[in-house]
């Protein structure tokens, strides 16, 4: 695939600004040596126990980083989407070992990947990339905190609701793929669904549920709808 580096310089700059402080030959080796790909969704990009071999930028589209339990059940941790980066990846690089979850695509997805000699060489000698890594791990120990919060301390119908206010108006995902976003089964999710478009809440379509009433969903997540 023929890429245009100037186009791709462009793009990796407007959705990771950090880059723009890069010296220009720095960024230029970046764009040498880094790897773009262009995958359809449902693409596995990485696997537990597998090692890490590259940084990557997410340009269009979004990965889901998922942990499947023994039982089967799997939850998705976090997804990146485009102009975010993989705080497992970063832990990865930055402690020498494997994956312990999984990464797939969720749409079709472009990404540009840094090998792991450039994201090492950049760690060490540029400052704003430094800080955009370590940055990394503020913005998603938040967010795994308040997965926490609600995976402790909320309802199923409260968390489902709140994602599909996120998500909306309209919601294009299966039952399977809300619960495995929700950490839950299908069957329980797919009753929950049906719970809320008896109330008028939702209609539900064929993978597509259509958000009816926001202030009714916000308040079962508990939320002021006013």
């Amino acid at each position: 695939m023929e890429i245009d580096k100037a186009r791709l310089g462009e793009r990796l700059k407007a959705q990771y600004p950090a880059l723009r402080d890069l010296p220009a030959e720095e960024f230029s080796r970046l764009l040498a040596e880094g790897t773009l790909r262009e995958v359809p969704a449902g693409t596995v990009m990485f696997d537990e126990a597998q090692p890490c071999t590259g940084f990557p930028f997410v340009l269009d589209g979004a990965i889901g980083v998922s942990k499947l339990a023994e039982n089967g059940r799997e939850i998705q941790l976090y997804s990146v989407d485009a102009g975010e980066s993989c705080i497992l990846t970063s832990s990865c690089l930055l402690g020498s070992v494997d994956y312990a979850a999984h990464g797939v695509t969720l749409s079709p997805t472009t990404v540009f990947i840094l090998p792991r000699p450039t994201f090492e060489r950049l760690l060490r000698t540029s400052d704003a990339f430094r800080r955009y890594v370590f940055g990394l791990f503020a913005d998603r120990i938040s967010d795994l905190m308040q997965t926490v919060e609600e995976v402790a301390f909320k309802r199923l119908d409260q968390r489902l609701a709140a994602l599909l206010l996120r998500r909306g108006p309209t919601i294009r995902a299966t039952h399977q793929q809300l619960a495995d976003e929700l950490g839950s089964v299908r069957e329980i999710i797919s009753r929950i669904v049906r719970n809320f478009a008896v109330q008028g809440l939702v209609q539900t379509g064929r993978e597509q549920i259509t958000i009816l009433d926001s202030d009714g969903l916000r308040r079962v997540t508990g939320a002021d709808a006013g």
